[in-house]
Order: C-alpha cells, then sequence, then structure tokens
C-alpha cells in the first residue's frame, strides 16, 4: 500500500530531531539541535510554538504534569509548564553534547550523547531518574540515537549510528543485557538514525542519507521502506488522536543542495499504529 508523504510543518532546520507525539496536549513535539530550537505543532488547529533553549538540545520530551524534559550539551534539563528552568543532571564534558534521548515505560529518561567531531567512543547513554539520579548505562558510543522498547516492554532496541545496526537489548528493571543485533542497513542504503516502535512490535528506523524510513519486524526482517522527499530523515514517531500518522523529522546540515523540504517535519497519514508513550516522571 503507497502513503503520501505530506508536508505538516514547512521549515529551515539545520537538524531536526525527535518528533514526540504529546497525548495530553495534542502536538508533536521536535527539536532543532543546532539552532538551540523545541518546536511543537498541533495537527488539530494547526498552532506552532518554538522555545529557545541556552544550548544545543538533542531532545525534549513532555513531562507527567505539564513541560519538557531536555537533553542538552552539559546534561539533562526540566522546564515546568510556566516556563522555568532547571537542571536535573548537569554532566559537561568539553566537546560533548547531548544527542536523541526516549522516555522509557516507568518513566525515566534514556539520555545519549556524542562529541561534536563524532570521535569513536566519545559518547553514551545514560539513565535520568524523575529525581535527577543519572546512571551510565552504555559507554563507548560514538553517536547515541534511536531507543525505543516493544510493546511489552522486555525489549530496548538501540542505535549507534556508525555501527550500521539495530541492536536489541533484554530488557530486566532498569537494566538492559544481552546485547546482539536485530538488523544491520547494508551499505549504500544510507546510516540508522531515530527509531520508534510500533503497536505491532515493528521497529521504524530513519536512514540518514537514505531517503527512507524502514520497518522490521521484531525478528529483525525488512518488511517496508517508505521512500521520503529528503535524503536526510532523522527520525520518526507516531502521533494524532490515534496513533495512525507517522512524522518524521530531517536536517539539511551538510547539503550543498538541500531539497525543498529538508529540516522540515513531515507526516504520513494513516501508516500504521503507534503505541502510546510514557511522559518523564511517569
Amino acid at each position: 500500500m503507497t502513503r503520501r508523504v505530506e508536508e505538516a510543518v514547512r521549515a529551515s532546520a539545520e537538524l531536526g530531531e525527535g518528533p514526540t507525539w504529546d497525548p495530553a496536549t495534542g502536538r508533536v513535539i521536535w527539536v532543532d539541535i543546532l539552532n538551540s530550537r523545541v518546536h511543537t505543532y498541533e495537527p488539530g488547529s494547526g498552532r506552532r510554538t518554538v522555545l529557545a533553549t541556552e544550548q544545543h538540545v538533542g531532545a525534549a520530551k513532555p513531562r507527567a504534569g505539564g513541560g519538557l524534559v531536555v537533553n542538552l550539551r552539559d546534561g539533562v534539563g526540566s522546564y515546568t509548564a510556566d516556563g522555568a528552568f532547571a537542571w536535573l543532571h548537569r554532566e559537561p564534558v568539553p566537546g560533548r553534547r547531548g544527542n536523541d534521548a526516549a522516555v522509557a515505560p516507568d518513566g525515566a529518561l534514556w539520555a545519549g550523547s556524542m562529541t561534536y567531531d563524532e570521535t569513536p567512543g566519545g559518547g553514551n547513554l545514560i539513565r535520568v531518574a524523575p529525581d535527577g539520579t543519572a546512571v551510565e548505562v552504555l559507554d563507548d558510543v560514538t553517536i547515541s540515537n534511536g531507543t525505543g522498547w516493544s510493546p511489552d516492554g522486555t525489549r530496548m532496541y538501540y542505535v549507534d549510528t556508525p555501527t550500521g545496526r539495530i541492536d536489541v537489548f533484554d530488557v530486566h528493571g532498569e537494566q538492559i543485557a544481552n546485547r546482539r543485533q536485530l538488523a544491520t542497513v547494508e551499505p549504500g542504503a544510507g546510516s540508522p538514525d531515530g527509531l520508534t516502535v510500533d503497536a505491532d512490535g515493528c521497529v521504524w528506523v530513519a536512514l540518514w542519507d537514505g531517503a527512507a524510513v524502514r520497518r522490521y519486524t521484531p525478528e529483525g526482517k525488512l518488511d517496508r521502506v517508505l521512500p521520503l522527499p529528503v535524503n536526510r530523515p532523522t527520525a520518526c514517531a507516531f502521533g494524532g488522536a490515534d496513533l495512525g500518522d507517522l512524522y518524521v523529522t530531517s536536517a539539511r546540515v551538510g547539503l550543498d543542495r538541500p531539497e525543498p523540504l529538508a529540516g522540515s517535519l513531515l507526516v504520513v497519514p494513516g501508516i500504521g499504529r503507534g503505541l502510546a508513550q510514557a511522559a518523564f516522571g511517569g
């Protein structure tokens, strides 16, 4: 079945990332990392907002009770519903910034990082509890990207982009174990970036420099390819009242001749069935 890719928000984001559906407000939250902006878009009304952050922002997710949790250059912070900012976990490392992040079913934020020059092993993945307690889960990470959980919460999927793989872990409470390969993106097809998991347990992953989103089954079989009008899609998430629409962020950074929609937020209506995502704090 062919679905039409539509323009949700025409934008010129340098590095659009991390779309997230907030059911409490009926809006999509996404970021432009290098321009230090958090965007929101309400598909029902068309209303948009932009929040300027004081540092590069790798991800922004809804907080229980309102506001946002953000993965910044120097750590993880939060904004209350009225815009007041506070650090939850501050750990500045010269040359490193926050990148993609995701909220686990228990309400904790799993926040990734990378160095600006993409030094191999220069990033990590941490788990930040709602009280700000942080634990390093993975080290020796280069570009920490897509993170998501299976519908029953027993598996976690993860992308360290330069590996070309989507990996899977077993989940035991707050711990992960038994890392193994779910799928590998073949050379020339792009690099795996942000991901989301649907209600069938399939993994949808955006392919940087691949102009597509792919869906893999829980067994790692490629069963769908969604071509896109942008060369650098960065991440995807289901949204809308029935979680049936797929939103995709994109980037124009590093492109000599960006496509007309590069840096925009795209949407593919009625393409699947997403999972409800927890807000930070539960």
